[in-house]
């Protein structure tokens, strides 16, 4: 018994140092029957409870949840990810070694760090790092490429695998993207976030599109309130050829869709619009990475809803960020998929596809 456990074991190490070894970020998309292998057999290893907390990312750093709150969630297994907002680099180090000990002790799935490193958001979310140029004075794709290196050599060094960015926002007139913008032509928008996306990515970092279906030609702050698109989908043109290109994520916007007969919300902010999650970006869009939603817990947009976040895992949603109870998400959503298979499997899918990435990004 003893001998055949030992082979079983030394079996899942070579394995995961051939795909350590053999694969890169940008062969997510290519089908490969050692990395399904192996995906199942992590998750036929968990319980509904452990696969259903790889969709919860919590949030950390200055404006985040108090460290305590975030080591005891990860003590109880009930996250997948965390994003760190405001901090120190040194600070930010801290508490990822910290997270990544309790991991290995428990024997657990490793989390997925993120961070908002948006070139004008960047020197925020790092205090102390070298001032960056704000992403509207972003002009050329060399620029772009040159901004993205700096900051995936700042995140590696600290062990973030995510990048909440670029912002795909088409003008940077709205109130809430302001810089954060490529700006108002659709073409340039395209190719610099090709580039910044592509040099992320095969530095190996999660790049992710942000925010779907377009928060830059609308009115108002989906932090503040209600944010409309008022008839046609004016930015996403934009989406297509970043799909093609590779981008591993996308994050949905708790905007509200009306006077649109294809893709209304009816009320619903996108994020938590099955019509828009699933029935746009997935199906008609042809999007098979990680779709995560915006802030779950200080954007009014989506505050303002009943079980937003279980409305938004209903909706097609793989990654929910900081819902504000992580442990009532996790009972509502296992609630859910008692009452409806097909929920279940959609659910089972979206977690299969989380272990899938951190697989490529080398984290197991």
């Amino acid at each position: 018994m003893k001998k055949a456990l030992f082979t079983f074991i030394t079996l899942l190490i070579t394995c995961s140092q051939v795909i350590s070894q053999s694969h890169n970020l940008n062969d997510f998309y290519k089908y490969d029957p050692v990395i399904e292998n192996r995906v199942d057999e992590i998750f036929q290893s968990l319980n509904d409870t452990e696969r259903v907390a790889q969709m919860i990312v919590t949030s950390a750093g200055e404006l985040g949840k108090p460290e305590s709150v975030v080591i005891k969630l990860a003590q109880e297994n009930k996250i997948g990810g965390v994003v760190f907002l405001k901090g120190t680099k040194e600070n930010h180090k801290r508490v990822i070694d910290s997270l990544n000990a309790i991991n290995k002790s428990q024997n657990q799935l490793p989390l997925l760090y993120s961070i908002d490193a948006e070139p004008s958001l960047f020197n925020g979310r790092l205090k102390g790092t070298s001032p960056l140029m704000n992403t509207i004075d972003i002009k050329t794709d060399a620029q772009s490429d040159s901004v993205a290196r700096i900051i995936n050599k700042e995140l590696l060094e600290i062990g973030f695998r995510q990048n909440f960015a670029p912002v795909v926002d088409v003008s940077p007139g709205n109130e809430a993207i302001k810089n954060r913008s490529f700006g108002n032509d659709k073409n340039q928008v395209i190719s610099l976030s090709k580039q910044f996306i592509e040099t992320t990515q095969e530095q190996g970092i999660i790049a992710t599109a942000k925010h779907f279906p377009g928060h830059g030609l609308v009115t108002g702050d989906t932090h503040k309130k209600s944010v409309y698109i008022d008839g046609d989908l004016q930015e996403v043109d934009v989406y297509p050829p970043l799909i093609e290109a590779g981008v591993l994520s996308i994050m949905m916007a708790h905007i509200t869709i009306r006077n649109n007969s294809k893709y209304d919300t009816n009320g619903l902010p996108s994020s938590c619009s099955r019509n828009i999650v699933t029935g746009l970006l997935k199906e008609e869009l042809g999007f098979k990475g990680l779709i995560i939603t915006d802030a779950l817990n200080i954007m009014k947009a989506v505050t303002i809803i009943d079980n937003a976040p279980l409305l938004a895992s209903k909706a097609g949603n793989d990654m929910l960020l900081m819902p504000i109870d992580e442990t009532q998400t996790i009972d509502a959503i296992i609630a859910e998929m008692q009452l409806d298979q097909n929920y279940k499997q959609q659910i089972y899918t979206s977690v299969k596809k989380i272990i899938r990435m951190k697989l490529f990004l080398g984290l197991m």
